[in-house]
């Protein structure tokens, strides 16, 4: 069992940038996909990046050339670095490997 927990969320203005990390308990060596959810408030949870063992990545539609994702697997972290942030990019973002394990999530609210 890995346990996943965020950090680095926070409030911050719109064209502004935040780095989110994601510490796992265990080794996410073995673990093929990373990635990161996100959730507005009444809205469905979104996937918006993944990253594999090998460093291929994904962006969704919303986050491409805005975000970036990487890993450290010697130390077992994620990282997610947001810019040129907008307010629609509100959310509880959460770190997980897909269909594994899912972290609690860190707010990110972005002011216009």
């Amino acid at each position: 069992q890995v346990q996943l927990v965020e950090s680095g969320g926070g409030l911050v203005q719109a064209g502004g940038s935040l780095r989110l990390s994601c510490a796992a308990s265990g080794s996410i060596f073995s673990i093929n996909v990373m990635g990161w959810f996100r959730q507005a408030p009444g809205q469905e949870r979104e996937l918006i990046t993944t990253i594999t063992s090998d460093g291929s990545t994904y962006y969704a539609d919303s986050v491409k050339g805005r975000f970036t994702i990487s890993r450290d697997n010697a130390k077992n972290t994620l990282h997610l670095q947001m810019s040129s942030l907008r307010p629609e990019d509100t959310a509880m973002y959460y770190c997980a490997a897909p269909g594994l394990y899912i972290g609690q999530g860190t707010q990110v609210t972005v002011s216009s």
